[in-house]
């Protein structure tokens, strides 16, 4: 079991000009699951691999449970690593990739034999010890590339973007996986993804990264329902959030004919650091209705519906001054309206999410 602690670490690449990873503060849990996410180049890969040893620390400290781990070797930082291209011997059998750590350090036959078939039932592999990689599927290479980690009994679990090989089934099979594994188990584990889905899904807390920089760090649910910047708003969800700047008034903010309210505090807020009349506005598309009659919402022109059995999306544009935006609607699926068709929608009372326009911070 450990904590672990990023320390305003960074890492310049040689011949750069800006960090990959600038100045992380990031405090995990013993215990924890914690998720790293963002887009690609944006840091995450690097910070595991800071954590791993297997990248220099530039400046600031790492620290595996109180203990100074910086400038420490991979070996000596008592961690497991699992990358996404599996790095299985393929000349050895499953038994032997996963045994393989143990006999390096001249662990007892009887142990590494009992910590195998520990970890082979656990991950649903008593079946294959005797096989090949090359006669595994791609689900069970990543099974047997976890199983060597667990029999090590590591401090710290470190996850690549294990499931990016994978099929979108078997993607969503193991991530169930994982998660069970981990809470069953009991080690810290940071875990690496570009899928804001997977994060969402497996995390106690989830890392958002962009830029090298730390956005945000919380739940699943503070993210989504309280996301701290425009980054983190359009990045969390999916389909992802509708995100517009438009004009200020002293009630709130103007689309079209509709108007979403803000108080007091956030209008001040919204017109200072260079707001200069505009705010950024987002709401989720299942937060936002299709409404009739007298409610005044905004006209989009219907130009693509997605179905999907219990859910249905509408797309449609709007001429907001002067150009055409695009907002999504999640609609009920036995009344969708027709392509070409002019609905009105607005977000639900309360639901909107507002930013300062230049900075892109939360308002409140």
């Amino acid at each position: 079991m450990a904590t672990v602690t990023y320390a305003k670490a960074t890492r310049v690449y040689p011949g750069a000009k800006t960090p990959a990873v600038d100045a992380l503060d990031l405090e995990i849990g013993d215990g924890e699951f914690l998720v790293l996410v963002g887009p690609s180049g944006c840091g995450k890969s690097t910070s595991l691999r800071m954590l791993a040893g297997l990248e220099d620390v530039n400046s600031g400290n790492i620290f595996i449970n109180q203990n100074d781990v910086t400038h420490l070797p991979p070996k000596a930082r008592d961690i497991a690593m699992v990358f996404q291209n599996y790095a299985l011997y393929p000349h050895m059998s499953v038994y032997d990739n996963m045994a393989f750590a143990l006999k390096l350090r001249k662990t007892p036959k009887s142990e590494i034999e009992a910590r195998v078939k520990e970890a082979a039932k656990m991950l649903q592999l008593e079946e294959y010890l005797s096989r090949k990689p090359k006669a595994l599927s791609g689900g069970q290479r990543q099974r047997v590339a976890m199983g060597r980690a667990i029999v090590r009994h590591p401090q710290v679990f470190l996850m690549d973007e294990p499931l990016s090989n994978l099929d979108a089934k078997l993607r969503v099979q193991t991530r169930s996986q994982i998660a069970t594994m981990q809470a069953k188990l009991g080690v810290t584990t940071v875990y690496v993804t570009h899928d804001q889905v997977e994060a969402m899904t497996m995390g106690h807390r989830v890392a958002v990264l962009l830029d090298g920089h730390l956005q945000q760090v919380d739940t699943p649910r503070a993210l989504y329902d309280r996301p701290a910047n425009v980054f983190v708003a359009g990045f969390m969800g999916s389909p992802a959030m509708n995100i517009k700047t438009v004009g200020l008034t002293d009630q709130g903010a103007k689309f079209v004919d509709m108007l979403l309210p803000l108080t007091r505090d956030q209008v001040a807020a919204a017109q200072a650091d260079g707001g200069n009349g505009r705010v950024t506005i987002g709401f989720r598309p299942e937060d936002t209705e299709i409404v009739g009659g007298l409610d005044k919402g905004m006209p989009i022109t219907v130009d693509l519906v997605e179905e999907l059995g219990s859910d249905a999306f509408v797309y449609g544009t709007v001429a907001l001054e002067g150009q055409d935006e695009r907002f999504t609607v999640r609609a009920d699926p036995r009344k969708v309206p027709q392509l070409g068709e002019v609905v009105h929608v607005r977000p639900r009372p309360d639901s909107h999410h507002a930013f300062n326009a230049a900075t892109g911070l939360r308002l409140g």
